[in-house]
């Protein structure tokens, strides 16, 4: 399925334009979607992963506040509506060819992305060394502090 070019941003031009011009013209996939990665504007630090839309990308833009594309809502959302936990944007990036966003944020509120309660969705780490198996254990971070989570 083909997405239709979005009247928001400009037409995606050839490899070169794309990667070395000035036009914003993100790449969304088939069903209308680009990666957006949130890192927290002071240290780097992986936030969270998730999609924008034009409409989310749009309002980002916009409103300086981290907008997503919800896959399994079906809608979209806004980062914090609920528990005050906003993720205001400082800066917003976009990869070579276009086809995945990064947003520089700092968040509101109790200062937590994950809507578990974490400062960032990563609170887990994967060991590695052994072949993956069904009993395989993921750890906590314990660097991450957690709050009753609110949305």
């Amino acid at each position: 399925m083909m997405v239709a070019p979005s009247p928001r941003f400009a037409p995606r031009g050839d490899l070169e334009t794309v990667e070395t011009g000035t036009a914003l013209s993100p790449k969304f996939d088939a069903d209308g979607l680009i990666i957006a990665i949130a890192v927290d504007a002071d240290d780097g630090g992986v936030l969270m992963v998730a999609y924008m839309n034009d409409e989310a990308l749009s309002r980002t833009i916009e409103t300086g506040e981290a907008w997503f594309w919800s896959r399994s809502r079906r809608k979209l959302w806004k980062k914090g509506e609920e528990s005050g936990n906003v993720l205001v944007v400082e800066d917003i990036r976009v990869d070579c060819d276009q086809d995945a966003i990064l947003v520089k944020v700092r968040i509101a509120g109790d200062g937590v992305a994950c809507h578990q309660g974490y400062r960032s969705c990563f609170y887990r780490s994967v060991p590695t060394g052994a072949p993956p198996a069904p009993d395989l254990a993921l750890s906590f971070d314990a660097s991450m502090r957690r709050v009753p989570p609110r949305d």
